[in-house]
């Protein structure tokens, strides 16, 4: 008996729809009476070249004969469709790549059909888009447009979608519309965000111990010089007053640190010698503070951690070590340079440069997330790629960190008081990364630059270098595509730390 009281069904060798099992009838006939999915195989998509035809050709007349065109014979192009509760395609809808060549994460969508029998109250056509937008998000898409027909401007309006200007398709009035895609704003906001409301409290004591001295220096510089030291705020390391001497410290995600020990040791020494080479600093030296549940998983970090010094030839001066603690780790590195790098440096009209080791891959179990090649380098690789600020000399640079490429440029933007715009088509990439997880990720050896526009690439040995982009007034990161249209990645600062 089923738990509303009516008889179970007979044994059968199929499946059982477990909601029939459970006698769950209310939730049964709630059911949708569709579903959406990829299309699979010729039929499907013919079934739904067909739909068009039937409304685009035959009951608009906006197309003589056929509707298709090259997107259709792309096979980067995805169709989506929706099927009845009989398995019959009742509508469809195509996303792909807006332009020919490597995929730049800008995709458009189109020939939004649904049959006429099939229209009304069932949802189909804002169910098709909203999945559409859902796998363009899931492709590592950053710009997904649209050209809608003018009476379809107020369902996508509702969906979220943006109007951008009008447009005319197969001389009928069309709006070409956007979707919203935040990803990089997002990330840069749970990551750095809060810095300059946290840090704001280290600010205001100094501000109000230089107002009580006669002698000391206007508030603001005092405060500021607490902070990385006059021209050096936000900056990833802090040059020591007094002395040609750099320090930088940086901690690893605790869950890292708990379930992958030795891959948390060795980027404990990555992020912090890659932080001083950002200044154009040459290592000394690294301590570490190291929290472990028992001694076999303090030495699994502290052999990820030995292998990483070794690698880069930074020797570990010492440390603390503590067990029966949940996992944490970080690590200060001490470095030395008579003319330090600041992330600050840059003005408008300046170059902004990506160096980037594309070599390697997805780290395993972090993908999209964590770009490994620094685990394959040889020393002199490696020791080339940190050296490489310091041989050049750029006017400004920082080591990508947690926020992704486009993240850590809103940052070095913001702390030189300027505008980024970073150049699509010209962005070093590997080629097995989509657009959307290589400038969120993190890359394991990515340095942005900004200088004069023509100055010689940083010799980085086997890293990759191009001038992508360029500081402007204003704030924030724009995203310049191959049309010469601009999309907003980041509308404001990313730290609130404001201009060094």
């Amino acid at each position: 008996m089923l738990l509303d009281g009516s008889p179970a069904p007979a044994a059968t060798e199929g499946p059982y729809d477990i909601l029939a099992l459970l006698g769950d009838r209310s939730t049964l006939a709630r059911e949708p009476s569709f579903h959406v999915e990829e299309a699979c195989g010729h039929g499907e998509l013919a079934a739904y070249r067909r739909l068009r035809r039937e409304v685009f050709v035959y009951e608009q007349g906006l197309f003589r004969g056929q509707d298709l065109d090259d997107r259709d014979a792309d096979p980067r192009t995805l169709v989506l469709v929706a099927k009845d509760a009989t398995g019959t395609v009742v509508g469809g809808v195509r996303l792909g790549p807006a332009t020919e060549g490597p995929d730049l994460g800008w995709w458009t969508g189109g020939r939004l059909v649904v049959a006429r029998r099939a229209r009304g109250l069932s949802g189909i056509g804002a169910a098709l888009v909203r999945a559409a937008c859902a796998r363009a998000e899931t492709e590592g898409v950053l710009r997904f447009d649209a050209t809608v027909q003018g009476r379809n401007e107020p369902l996508f309006r509702r969906l979220g979608w943006r109007s951008v200007r009008p447009a005319t398709v197969a001389n009928t009035p069309h709006v070409l519309m956007r979707w919203p895609i935040r990803r990089i704003a997002a990330q840069a906001a749970a990551t750095k965000s809060a810095l300059g409301p946290l840090l704001g409290g280290l600010l205001e004591p100094a501000a109000r111990g230089a107002a009580r001295d006669p002698v000391g220096g206007a508030p603001d510089r005092a405060s500021r010089a607490v902070l990385g030291g006059a021209g050096f705020i936000g900056d990833d390391g802090a040059p020591l007053p007094g002395t040609d001497m750099i320090a930088a410290c940086d901690a690893i995600v605790p869950a890292m640190v708990e379930r992958d020990p030795d891959w948390a040791g060795w980027c404990s020494v990555l992020v912090n010698v890659n932080d001083l080479a950002a200044m154009g600093a040459s290592p000394l030296g690294l301590l570490d503070a190291l929290g472990a549940r028992d001694a076999a998983h303090a030495a699994r970090v502290l052999a990820g951690l030995g292998r990483a010094a070794r690698a880069y030839g930074v020797p570990v001066l010492g440390g603390h070590t503590q067990l029966g603690v949940p996992a944490a780790l970080s690590v200060t590195a001490l470095g030395r340079t008579p003319h330090p790098v600041p992330g600050g440096g840059g003005r408008p009209g300046h170059a902004v440069r990506l160096t980037a080791d594309l070599g390697g891959g997805w780290r395993p179990g972090y993908p999209g997330r964590q770009w490994d090649t620094t685990s394959h380098r040889r020393t002199d690789e490696l020791r080339a790629m940190t050296g490489a600020v310091q041989a050049a000399r750029p006017a400004a640079a920082k080591d990508v960190s947690m926020a992704g490429i486009a993240g850590t440029l809103g940052m070095l933007a913001e702390a030189s008081g300027c505008r980024a715009v970073l150049d699509m088509a010209a962005v070093p990439r590997p080629r097995t990364a989509d657009m959307g997880d290589w400038l969120t990720c993190f890359p394991g050896f990515a340095m942005l630059t900004a200088d004069r526009p023509g100055t010689a690439p940083l010799p980085a040995g086997p890293a990759t270098g191009a001038e992508c982009g360029e500081l402007t007034t204003g704030e924030g990161v724009g995203l310049r595509w191959p049309d010469g249209e601009i999309t907003e990645a980041v509308a404001s600062t990313v730290t609130g730390m404001g201009a060094a």
